[in-house]
């Protein structure tokens, strides 16, 4: 089954594409990189790989073409929140990424009461059956108050078998990943009732020790959610978390590039550790990215925005992210100096293995025809999602 964030068809007015792009380096993602190469394909499909001369004229051309990038981990974008429920915000948050080379788009909700967060998978999971967004993060409400960042600490709770069973009923088979603390009461039965679900669960706003970070990868937990931010820092006598994380050779530990969440050199020491193949650089974006700084709303906490940095208002906590992927991966070649393949993999490849998509995340033959084209210098020129070439990104404004 090929997997897609957005159908074309129903939200761009146009027709699943068929052509050809061609590129000065071509990224599979996982493969052999070619030189002066092209990619063809047939509704919305790739159908070819090759050298030389294209075999028609090229839709689109660039220095580079990857993947389509794909997020696991966003909140919102353009003045818009997955959190409304809405479907005109969860479609604009959507329009916004993908104009930024997010092709691939995972909508992550923050910790809410039981009866709003139901109603806000239900309206996600109608989005997900039609192409909009390729699934469900619940990020909470299963965390720990010590680490709830930019959630509200009132709504926060242990997780019980009941009102997972009925999460996922809501999801439809949408929820593609849940965080949680694996020391809350009940968490390692959630873990293993979530993992028997097909849900992928990460660790994350914690205060997990070494030891129960291990217990939870052993009951099933594969991702960790924004590493290094809202768990405890990597000591030489309590390791923490971190270790466990670094080490388990199954977990992909996602991070945001944004100069804010995680110093560079920071980063530089992940990937050192964990290599290109679990590293994911994800936006966990809110509503400010792409659009305006100001006040906004988080879930039910106030955050205001300023020179692009989101910050709880009532304590200070950054509130996720103004980031795009674009801007992710530009930060990730220009500042970290990171190879293409290195790249299409944190980019792309990575968080479509985590999150058990099939059909995105590489430029393979039988994929979707979800692509970016960018300059030498890692600069969004062009997407192309299911064969259809976008106008480039444009600033909303809100």
């Amino acid at each position: 089954m090929v997997v897609s964030a957005v159908d074309p068809r129903e939200r761009l007015g146009a027709a699943v594409g068929s052509g050809v792009v061609s590129a000065d380096l071509v990224v599979p993602g996982g493969g052999q990189e070619v030189r002066q190469g092209w990619v063809s394909f047939e509704a919305g499909i790739l159908t070819g790989i090759g050298t030389g001369a294209p075999p028609q004229t090229p839709v689109a051309h660039a220095d580079v073409l990857l993947p389509g990038f794909v997020d696991q981990h966003c909140h919102g974008g353009g003045g818009a929140s997955f959190s409304s429920a809405e479907p005109d915000q969860i479609r604009r948050v959507a329009d916004v990424h993908l104009r930024h080379g997010t092709t691939t788009l995972v909508a992550s909700l923050v910790s809410e009461a039981v009866a709003t967060l139901l109603a806000q998978v239900e309206a996600l999971a109608e989005a997900a059956d039609r192409g909009i967004v390729a699934g469900i993060h619940l990020e909470g409400p299963w965390i720990a108050r010590g680490k709830c960042g930019a959630h509200d600490p009132e709504v926060l709770r242990p997780p019980t078998h009941l009102e997972i069973a009925n999460l996922l009923a809501a999801g439809r088979g949408f929820i593609r990943q849940v965080t949680l603390a694996p020391e809350l009461p009940g968490a390692m039965p959630a873990i293993e009732q979530l993992v028997g679900a097909g849900v992928r669960v990460a660790i994350g706003h914690t205060e997990c020790s070494l030891d129960i970070a291990q217990e939870a990868i052993a009951c099933g937990a594969t991702v960790a959610t924004h590493l290094w931010n809202a768990m405890p820092p990597l000591g030489h006598r309590q390791p923490g978390p971190i270790a466990a994380l670094l080490t388990a050779p199954e977990v992909y530990l996602e991070v945001v590039n944004d100069g804010v969440h995680v110093d560079p050199a920071v980063l530089r020491v992940t990937l050192d550790a964990a290599g290109g193949t679990r590293v994911v650089v994800m936006t966990d974006a809110m509503g400010a990215a792409d659009a305006s700084d100001g006040p906004y709303l988080l879930g039910g906490l106030d955050v205001m925005v300023t020179d692009r940095v989101a910050r709880v208002v009532a304590t200070g906590a950054i509130a996720g992210s103004t980031l795009t992927m674009d801007e992710a991966v530009g930060r990730a070649r220009r500042v970290l100096g990171m190879g293409w393949q290195d790249l299409s993999n944190v980019a792309a490849g990575n968080a479509a293995r985590a999150m058990g998509l099939v059909g995105v995340g590489a430029i393979e033959v039988g994929s979707a025809a979800d692509l970016v084209l960018l300059t030498d210098h890692a600069e969004l020129v062009t997407v192309v999602k299911s064969g259809v070439v976008l106008p480039g990104p444009a600033t909303v404004t809100v």
